[in-house]
């Protein structure tokens, strides 16, 4: 069996006297797209957070591609192409929303030895393009709606050309016609589609949401969190048939 893409092993992490995450250990492949759900509380963002460099975990380990990731600065972390989105959106208000996504494209991973300025502002435009916005570049992040700033929060984590795109809540906030295009825009990423042309691969993805009938038409796999323990993992299919998941989660109407 080859190397897994991303291994996480025992990890635990205490915040005083509460354990938000409680013994996690799974693993995913180059390929594939995973949710995340769980209660809120369940320690889904607290996980996603010790992934990508944030918060440090009291013990147990991260192996992204091999290597382990533990310890690490949250940007040496984005280099190595891992990127994520927030649920508590943080942009440059005061700057042009394709300043925002410069920003982005000018970390050692996205920006190519000897890219020019102007080179910068059309990748940004393209990421923009692609989460839907680009008729907005010029405008300050401040005007935007809860939905377009999360668009503008993907366009942020695409431009640094992720090999593994964790989403929190990327639906969040958004109107069903939103949520729908957010969707297909996701799974056009997924398949290779970067900012609107075609690559061989586009980026796995871990996504946390609370949409569920949204989230289980784009993922393969689903892991259920409940107060920071893994108590399901499995397609969309057994999980939400799972009696344990419909007592923490679901409730008796399922989804």
């Amino acid at each position: 069996m080859g190397q897994a893409f991303l291994e996480i092993e025992g990890l635990f992490k205490d915040f005083g006297g509460l354990r938000a995450i409680d013994n996690v250990g799974f693993s995913m492949g180059r390929n594939e797209m995973l949710g995340l759900i769980g209660p809120n509380g369940a320690g889904k963002t607290t996980l996603v957070r010790l992934i990508t460099g944030i918060l440090k975990p009291d013990s147990g380990r991260v192996h992204f591609k091999g290597r382990n990731i533990l310890g690490l600065k949250t940007w040496d972390i984005v280099n190595l192409g891992i990127a994520c989105t927030f649920q508590t959106m943080r942009p440059f208000r005061r700057l042009p929303i394709i300043a925002n996504v410069m920003v982005s494209c000018m970390c050692p991973r996205a920006m190519k030895r000897g890219e020019w300025v102007k080179r910068v502002e059309a990748k940004a435009l393209d990421a923009l393009e692609f989460a839907g916005i680009s008729d907005m570049s010029l405008e300050k992040a401040s005007t935007l709606s809860q939905g377009d700033l999360k668009r503008l929060e993907v366009a942020r984590a695409v431009a640094t050309e992720p090999e593994l795109l964790l989403l929190d809540e990327p639906f969040g906030g958004l109107s069903p016609a939103e949520t729908d295009l957010m969707g297909k825009s996701i799974k056009r990423l997924h398949k290779g589609g970067r900012f609107g042309r075609l690559h061989s691969e586009g980026p796995a993805m871990i996504i946390i949401e609370h949409k569920l009938q949204q989230l289980m038409r784009i993922v393969d796999r689903i892991i259920v969190l409940n107060f920071g323990t893994i108590i399901a993992d499995g397609t969309p299919e057994q999980v939400v048939n799972d009696p344990g998941v419909i007592e923490a989660y679901l409730g008796e109407g399922g989804i």
